[in-house]
């Protein structure tokens, strides 16, 4: 009788779906790509529809630019830190302010007490500004100010800090972030009621089309969405409604849409499946050339341009074995290179615990210009190209992202649900259960629910570098606050502050008025305060 030869085990093959229910194929072939037409779905790079990235050479040309997230203090502080990186290569700068700040509050506000300078930089004039730039050209590198329902009082004092420095506007490179629909439905950083909110978002975009060509006035912010919960795809397709809805607001005012659409820009995070990421970018691109090109009939090819920060998760890193967050980054910034982004910015692997220690930040920077310079992922352009994973994955995603812009419409466009809140509920019910995938282990993380160390160190006696926070700031700026109030030009003052509550009132644009309130050194919370006057306040809409 013959031998017979070993029984082989049974082969299991793991299932995997991505985090927008797409099923992913063990293997892929040309199968996947019948029906694929190279013009109208991929293109050359720098070319309509710009799936392969927006510059014809990508990296090879320039690299990314890297563009740290950085603000703690004072201004004279992280004026010091923002000098410490760029003296070790980092050539752009991306501004923190604290929540005082942010929320239009003035440092001696009583609803400010113990946040002064907590998570970020505090500004409450003028004068501060000056002391944060100082020593910086304001036309000698690009800076983005994460704020949004104050974007227009920042602005401006920026702008005033440039006419100080002697440096015309038209020289001057800046993002106000100022995304505020974006705040309504996740970070929270509201003041006014949606339709001013988005008055003074308009009156930003508007001046600086006209006076300060060079100002990246919108940076429609997915980045902060998907850290509240969503999805890869309703990321790109909230931020596709929000550059929507901008966009229409700006043409009902008159522009043309080639006036202001160059330089329209977004800010996505970059965190999970790197091949996800990378097809939620190639997708993004894709839809947005068309969007605007096909809606909106732009001409200018710049106007079809989807320039992006990619910024790595910060919901990514763990505060179990927080060392492991350097690796997850390394792998954050490889993704944020394949997915062609024109500006990085990667979370330090200590900010689970606190502000980034110097040390963190010097490591994150390190970490882009190790992938930038030593990997050879910038090589090339778009080296993922017509791979049958990435091209299928790319068409699969274009069609979730398409499926939640249909939803969004059906809730009768982004602003409508925003208003009703419909679009938060539907961020938090995803972020329900993207917490149940986790605890469940269904969504992967070493060391929280896989490979989980029966001797894991406790967390009170892990080496991390905590940010000691001084209650001194708080009072550092509450003194700087009564000098300059003695000092200045009240009556001057006085007249800005009631040119903006009756401007406020109209319907002209209010960044003169703005302007003018800065130069006689308002501080930020008697500006913010003129309009709240006016305007009210939002209040929440609730929904369950």
């Amino acid at each position: 009788m013959a031998e017979q030869p070993p029984k082989r085990s049974e082969t299991r093959i793991r299932d995997v779906t991505y985090l927008d229910g797409i099923p992913i194929r063990p293997v892929y072939g040309p199968a996947e790509l019948a029906g694929f037409d190279h013009a109208r779905d991929l293109g050359e790079p720098g070319q309509y529809p710009f799936t392969r990235g927006i510059h014809p050479h990508m990296y090879r040309a320039r690299v990314w630019t890297m563009r740290q997230y950085i603000g703690f203090g004072t201004p004279r502080e992280t004026n010091a830190r923002f000098k410490y990186l760029m003296a070790r290569g980092q050539d752009a700068l991306n501004v923190a302010f604290d929540l005082p700040t942010q929320l239009g509050l003035d440092s001696d506000d009583p609803r400010a007490e113990g946040e002064v300078g907590r998570v970020g930089m505090a500004v409450d004039s003028l004068l501060d500004m000056e002391e944060a730039f100082d020593g910086i050209p304001a036309d000698g590198v690009s800076i983005s100010f994460t704020i949004n329902s104050m974007a227009a009082f920042i602005q401006a004092m920026f702008l005033v800090v440039a006419e100080k420095q002697g440096v015309a506007w038209d020289r001057v490179v800046t993002t106000p972030q100022n995304d505020i629909l974006k705040e309504f439905v996740a970070r929270g950083t509201w003041v006014y009621p949606v339709d001013p909110s988005l008055r003074l978002v308009c009156d930003i975009a508007e001046f600086c089309a006209r006076h300060a060509p060079k100002v990246n006035p919108i940076s429609v912010c997915g980045y902060h969405i998907r850290e509240a919960g969503c999805t890869p795809a309703q990321e790109m397709a909230y931020g596709l409604a929000m550059v929507a809805a901008y966009t229409d607001l700006l043409i009902r005012r008159g522009l043309a849409v080639d006036d202001f659409a160059p330089r329209l820009s977004f800010n996505f995070t970059c965190w999970g499946r790197l091949f996800e990421e990378v097809a939620k970018f190639r997708a993004g691109r894709r839809l947005y050339a068309r969007l605007m090109k096909e809606r909106f009939g732009a001409k200018n090819p710049r106007s079809m341009m989807f320039r992006s920060l990619i910024g790595g998760g910060g919901s990514a890193f763990t505060v179990q074995e927080p060392e492991n967050n350097i690796v997850r980054g390394a792998y954050l910034a490889l993704a944020a290179a394949l997915s062609g982004a024109q500006t990085m910015a990667l979370p330090t692997y200590d900010e689970a615990y606190t502000i980034p220690s110097p040390k963190a930040q010097l490591l994150a920077l390190r970490t882009m210009q190790i992938c930038a310079e030593e990997t050879g992922v910038a090589d090339t352009v778009d080296p993922l190209a017509g791979s049958y994973f990435v091209e299928a994955l790319t068409n699969e995603m274009e069609g979730k992202i398409r499926e939640e812009m249909a939803t969004v419409d059906r809730m009768g466009g982004v602003i409508e649900a925003v208003k009703s809140g419909a679009l938060q509920a539907e961020v938090a019910r995803q972020a329900y259960r993207f917490e149940q995938q986790l605890l469940s282990g269904e969504y992967p993380k070493v060391a929280v629910n896989r490979h989980v160390a029966p001797d894991a160190e406790p967390e009170a006696s892990r080496s991390l570098e905590l940010y000691a926070f001084d209650p001194r700031v708080g009072e550092a700026q509450v003194g700087k606050l009564v000098r300059l109030r003695r000092e200045r030009d009240g009556a001057a003052v006085g007249r800005a502050l009631a040119r903006l509550r009756d401007g406020a009132r109209g319907t002209e644009n209010l960044m003169p008025a703005i302007l003018e309130a800065v130069r006689a050194y308002a501080t930020l919370g008697e500006m913010a305060g003129a309009l709240r006057e006016v305007w009210g306040e939002h209040k929440e809409p609730l929904v369950f």
